[in-house]
């Protein structure tokens, strides 16, 4: 039965993984929503995003930010929160399609070029380079906290 269900769960995060591997490792035909991951070995402008709960609200601080097409941004990303979260970079529809994931597996931990799973008082870096102009999400999947206020946008022009 553990078989079928470690099989089950394996075939579901497949694409997830398809769709999540860096792009910079020779897969080509990878793609990105909000653009492609960053190189860590050229400059980039550094942004650094607070997690945090805050009178019954989860928030990213800060919750919007802008850049100019084809700028490479060094997200910071520190987790000041008494629970785990994440940082998911994406449109808001693959955010929707992943928060349904997320709904049937929610301890699921993320360790992608656009996202990242942080515990408490923990930090971590994402670099990410925006090749396409729009509106773009982040977002914090794990269950209730999006619904909670855990959510901003990246606008590239």
């Amino acid at each position: 039965m553990k078989r079928i269900a470690l099989a089950a769960l394996l075939a579901t995060l497949a694409p997830i993984a398809a769709v999540s591997a860096p792009g910079t490792t020779g897969h080509s035909h990878e793609t990105f929503t909000a653009g492609e991951p960053g190189d860590p070995k050229k400059p980039a402008r550094v942004v650094p995003i607070t997690m945090k709960e805050e009178d019954g609200k989860m928030l990213f601080i800060p919750d919007k930010v802008e850049v100019k097409k084809g700028e490479q941004i060094r997200f910071v990303l520190r987790n000041n929160g008494e629970l785990a979260h994440e940082f998911m970079l994406a449109s808001k529809a693959e955010n929707d399609k992943h928060a349904e994931l997320m709904q049937k597996y929610p301890d699921m931990e993320h360790d992608d070029p656009n996202g990242k799973t942080l515990q408490t008082k923990k930090s971590t870096d994402l670099v990410w380079k925006f090749t396409k102009a729009g509106e773009f999400e982040f977002a914090c999947l794990i269950p209730g906290h999006r619904e909670a206020g855990m959510h901003g946008k990246v606008i590239v022009k």
